[in-house]
């Protein structure tokens, strides 16, 4: 283990802990008192940086979206806000308020604010991508609640590289806050964003925050070929990793490495994807403090050459 500092988010004055808390679950799969303990943990163990959108968990039978936003609010009002810690939203995905029109934007805006509790959002992330919205648009809304104090910084998730560059040039022309950092889709077995996004990133000074880090719990060394719960509904979208040459030797390295420094092998998953180019902090959720105990080591923990090489070569697209 090593003592690993808070890492800054693009230019802007945000710094967060290397695991980001995903609140996805929050109100969800964790009740309420669940998820206090989850976040209670978190904090303890170091973590600075909480994630969740407007739209979770929109998709469960008698959720409206919001769910999460509202744990996290109740929260802060009885634990008090922990000092340093940065709390990101998203928009564009709640069932009242899809995509990202200017009105749109300003108007989720304030609803994730009243249900956070919180004078200003830390992080506000345009969710997914709008065609149908012009970027100028968008980029003016985001950077109209700068303005206002309402958020403090901007990100971008689940958008194409050329839309990144787009939204990004428009607001060097127009003297718009521009985006600080991009959320992929990113792990082990995903590293499709190497070619493009990477690269981007990196150029324009933005930083990388992945998503799916466990690849859906893959990484966690839970689904192997004949084992427990691959047939399982929630084993459906792992499924054709277990039966992946390349991922199931990636699990092999994981089990080398997590046995040699004594951590859960989503501990390690996570490390390296932490310590990638452009990575400055890594998604992940937990249903209870349990699960997040094997993900707490990756504030602290920063892997060997030769542990970072095996992996790496391992996962070699």
């Amino acid at each position: 283990m090593n003592d690993v500092k808070p890492r800054s988010l693009g230019g802007s004055d945000l710094r967060v802990s290397r695991l980001c808390l995903g609140g996805n679950v929050f109100g969800w799969t964790a009740d309420e008192p669940t998820s206090f303990r989850v976040l209670d943990a978190f904090v303890a163990g170091g973590g600075t940086f909480v994630d969740t959108a407007d739209s979770y968990s929109a998709w469960a039978p008698g959720h409206r979206g919001g769910e999460s936003e509202t744990v996290i609010g109740r929260w802060l009002a009885d634990r008090g806000r922990p000092d340093g810690l940065v709390v990101a939203t998203k928009v564009s995905r709640h069932p009242e308020f899809p995509g990202l029109s200017a009105a749109n934007v300003h108007a989720a805006a304030e609803a994730s604010l009243r249900r956070l509790g919180v004078e200003a959002i830390d992080l506000y992330y345009a969710h997914f991508d709008d065609p149908d919205t012009p970027l100028e648009e968008s980029a003016r809304a985001f950077s109209e609640l700068v303005e206002a104090g309402r958020v403090r910084a901007v990100g971008l998730s689940n958008h194409a590289p050329d839309r990144i560059r787009a939204w990004l040039d428009i607001c060097a022309d127009r003297g718009l806050h521009a985006p600080v950092c991009v959320q992929p889709h990113y792990n082990l077995v995903h590293r499709d964003i190497e070619a493009g996004l990477v690269p981007l990133a990196r150029e324009r000074g933005l930083s990388l925050l992945p998503y799916f880090g466990l690849a859906r719990g893959f990484l966690t060394g839970k689904y192997r070929p004949g084992g427990p719960g691959v047939d399982s509904p929630r084993a459906s979208q792992v499924t054709r990793l277990v039966e992946d040459e390349r991922a199931l030797r990636v699990l092999d390295a994981l089990d080398t490495v997590a046995e040699r420094l004594g951590v859960a092998q989503a501990a390690v998953a996570l490390a390296w994807l932490a310590d990638r180019p452009g990575v400055d902090s890594v998604l992940a959720s937990a249903r209870d403090p349990e699960q997040l105990a094997d993900l707490l080591p990756v504030n602290s923990l920063v892997l060997d050459a030769d542990s970072t090489a095996l992996l790496t070569e391992a996962s070699a697209p």
